[in-house]
């Protein structure tokens, strides 16, 4: 399901330079904050959320400050709900068969990859971690039958493209005790 807003996504190599892009950003539009903070290796990431017009101008503007420390930076128009849900915490599934894990090597792409895996297949999104206490990296969960897991991963990595990717498993027939990770 479709949240019917947009999502903008900024990853910088500066956290002075995020939190001037953050200010500018919310000066260019009427954008919500939904995610701004420093992570590991000295990085700032920014996630706002708004209607497309808005979260586009707000990303020009802010890709613009960043200049030459932006890492990462997508547009997520129409933003799953799933996924949207599940950014920076975990949203437990009542039953898990399969479990798909895809992890970035920026913060950010998580996001975006998680989105295009929910729109792609009927899975449940049960976390999308941005950058926060894992070195700077990203990664998403998905659970569900394991066919719609597979092509949720693989769309998901195909969203973000092969480079972008650290690792991407998918566990067919996960075990119980799974469930208590997850």
């Amino acid at each position: 399901m479709q949240a019917n807003i947009a999502v903008g996504l900024i990853e910088t190599s500066s956290i002075a330079k995020g939190i001037e892009s953050l200010d500018a950003m919310c000066k260019a539009a009427g954008v919500k904050p939904e995610v701004h903070l420093p992570i590991s290796k000295g990085k700032y990431i920014i996630v706002l959320s708004g209607p497309v017009g808005e979260v586009e101008a707000a990303l020009s503007r802010g890709i613009e400050i960043a200049g030459d420390t932006v890492l990462a930076k997508h547009i997520i128009r129409n933003v799953h709900s799933g996924a949207l849900a599940a950014l920076n915490k975990k949203v437990k599934a009542d039953k898990i068969e399969a479990v798909g894990i895809v992890e970035t090597k920026e913060a950010l792409p998580a996001l975006f990859a998680a989105d295009a895996a929910a729109k792609a297949a009927f899975v449940h999104v049960a976390e999308v971690n941005t950058g926060k206490g894992i070195g700077g990296k990203g990664y998403f969960t998905v659970v569900g039958e394991p066919g719609a897991v597979r092509t949720a991963v693989a769309a998901g990595v195909k969203a973000i493209g092969e480079d972008a990717v650290v690792s991407r498993i998918v566990i067919p027939n996960a075990h119980e005790h799974l469930g208590a990770v997850i």
